[in-house]
């Protein structure tokens, strides 16, 4: 069996990790400045297969370029995959079958098959792989996803206004997979049934989505996402016993009202309420601290930290597969 070969290097933080990253687009370059300040890496290069635009990156930041994905490769002990979504598999069966570790942007691959493939390859060669869904490292949710409590109701709204990037995949793994990820790490159950409508304005594939989730244990997900949208908004409601939690992932805001028996003598501010039955709640508010982070950065060195204690990431790849598993599903739904 093949093992991962890790650079080691003393720093004040610990184990420095040799970095490549494979795409110079947007996100692409904004990895490569974040890697590069980070005392978690050592960035020793990228490979992009624009030269026009490799030699443009090249010459404004002072990154280096390599004319040969296998190159860098073999020069590194991570590999950042930020390149389109299609290319997502072949660069990381390249990576992993040379023992190195990958942070894959979302969606993990293109196809179930691919991301099945690259599971197996993983374990095969002893390296470990993170997805990049950068929600999961958002302050508004890392502020309240220890309060979410086995929700019995969830409503997402992602709503965005047209960007040509990314309109080569649906919206559903363009956009909604974001929330089916998070909606994944807190619902303790398997998904049931799913119904789902999508619809095409603008670009080959839907552009407006809407799927209805439901868990084996009962809760329900209704999930709307839009790329064609006036305003951005990135909202996400949890309903479940005693409790409601908001949260805004655009704003970075959270909303906490929870319920609890009222007391026999309520002061005279307090908020009660009573049902049909005679049972009275007050309702209270939480107030979380929300701690500023940088979600990309933080979501790259905590992959570093996995692989120096040899922990699990954050999302592994078996979670982004599974997130991308219901998001097939719900596009397969539009054809029923």
């Amino acid at each position: 069996m093949e093992t991962a070969i890790i650079s080691v290097f003393l720093t004040k933080t610990g184990i420095m990790l040799k970095v490549g990253v494979l795409g110079a687009g947007h996100l692409g370059k904004i990895h490569l400045r974040l890697l590069n300040q980070s005392d978690e890496y050592e960035l020793v290069g990228f490979y992009d297969p624009d030269e026009i635009n490799a030699k443009k990156v090249a010459a404004e930041f002072g990154y280096t370029h390599y004319d040969n994905i296998n190159n860098l490769i073999d020069a590194v002990d991570v590999v950042d995959i930020v390149t389109p979504t299609l290319s997502h598999f072949d660069c990381a069966k390249k990576a992993i079958e040379k023992g190195r570790h990958v942070f894959i942007e979302k969606p993990i691959t293109n196809t179930l098959e691919e991301a099945e493939e690259l599971l197996e390859l993983s374990k095969k060669h002893n390296v470990k792989g993170q997805v990049g869904h950068v929600e999961r490292f958002n302050p508004a949710f890392l502020a309240v996803k220890g309060k979410i409590e086995n929700p019995m109701f969830i409503e997402t709204h992602r709503l965005a206004e047209f960007n040509p990037r990314g309109t080569d995949v649906p919206v559903v793994l363009d956009l909604m997979i974001h929330d089916i990820d998070a909606i994944l790490s807190v619902v303790p159950s398997e998904v049931e049934k799913i119904n789902a409508s999508g619809v095409s304005v603008i670009s080959q594939s839907p552009d407006i989505a809407n799927a209805r989730i439901q868990f084996k244990n009962g809760c329900v997900a209704n999930l709307t996402s839009s790329r064609i949208s006036l305003k951005n908004m990135r909202k996400t409601r949890f309903f479940q016993r005693d409790a409601y939690i908001s949260v805004d992932f655009l704003e970075k805001k959270v909303e906490v009202v929870k319920m609890k028996d009222a007391p026999e003598n309520p002061g005279d501010f307090d908020m009660i309420l009573q049902n049909a039955e005679g049972d009275k709640k007050q309702i209270y508010f939480e107030n979380p601290e929300i701690d500023v982070n940088n979600a990309i950065l933080d979501e790259l060195e905590t992959f570093a930290d996995a692989i120096n204690n040899d922990n699990t990431p954050i999302v592994s790849l078996e979670q982004g597969t599974n997130a991308l598993r219901v998001a097939l599903q719900i596009i397969e739904s539009f054809e029923n």
